[in-house]
């Protein structure tokens, strides 16, 4: 597996190039980027031996297609999203990324039917570039009353989500936040198989009931009460290969945010943390 990072948790890092840079220096092999940005500002050459140059792969990119509201807003999503999706393959990512609120405003049934046919569609334009569509299920209890009406919030419903979709590129993401906030077991996870593993978020959790954990209060690895050994062990169990990136939501303000310097020392010794614990992965 590929110690990865997102930008969340990291404070004010600058450009893609300094992200790469600051992530290599820190033993880092995988980072979530703007390919489209990357490729304009370098060419698509150079942009490659810039990766190349760090020891760095591209992580997943976000699917930046409104689905869950109006068909406008939607189309308008999905006339950019072939453009990045051939953008991210050519530096070398397979794998886009969305989330699924645990509760709707509008109806469930109607927003189900909908969300099918509308990820199915995105599955069919980003897997012609080889890419993954990764359906990241979403735990804090405190989402689930947000709207008015329940909605997916658990791996099973997920999994049946996506069978209903009926595509191979479109997996999980595994976040270990939310299989924790899901009261989720290693034994759960290895009833999976590695196909249906599209991607994966780490992070660690405060020591408190699971009903008062807030979404934007994460922890670096390491740092609360989180199996993630046992989250790893098992992902490598069922032949999980891929990237494993670190994503801590924090409460919003300056006064709450470390320092870029102090944010990467943690995170890095998070990952050295949990990941001595495995051996070679």
């Amino acid at each position: 597996m590929l110690r990865g990072l997102t930008r969340a948790g990291l404070g004010r890092v600058g450009d893609d190039k300094r992200l790469i840079e600051l992530a290599a220096e820190n033993g880092f092999q995988a980072v979530e980027i703007d390919a489209a940005g990357l490729i304009e500002t370098y060419g698509l050459e150079a942009a490659r031996e810039l990766l190349n140059s760090y020891g760095m792969a591209m992580g997943a990119f976000d699917l930046g297609v409104d689905w869950r509201n109006g068909e406008e807003e939607f189309l308008d999503g999905l006339a950019l999203l072939e453009a990045r999706a051939k953008a991210a393959a050519l530096l070398g990512s397979d794998t886009c990324c969305t989330y699924i609120l645990p509760s709707t405003a509008l109806s469930p049934a109607v927003l189900a039917v909908q969300a099918v046919r509308r990820l199915r569609r995105c599955a069919d334009i980003v897997g012609v570039y080889g890419v993954k569509l990764g359906l990241e299920f979403v735990g804090p209890h405190h989402w689930q009353t947000t709207y008015k009406h329940p909605f997916i919030h658990t791996m099973e419903d997920t999994l049946a989500f996506m069978d209903a979709i009926d595509r191979p590129n479109v997996g999980l993401l595994l976040d270990s936040y939310h299989w924790h906030t899901n009261g989720l077991t290693t034994g759960d996870l290895e009833r999976l198989s590695s196909n249906q593993v599209a991607y994966v978020h780490i992070n660690d959790a405060k020591s408190m009931p699971i009903e008062q954990v807030l979404d934007h209060d994460r922890l670096y690895p390491g740092e609360g009460v989180i199996d993630l050994s046992g989250f790893l062990r098992s992902l490598r169990k069922i032949g999980y290969t891929g990237v494993v990136a670190q994503e801590v939501l924090m409460p919003y303000g300056d006064d709450v945010q470390p320092t870029t310097e102090e944010a990467f020392l943690r995170s890095k010794a998070g990952f050295d943390r949990v990941f001595s614990t495995l051996g070679d992965v």
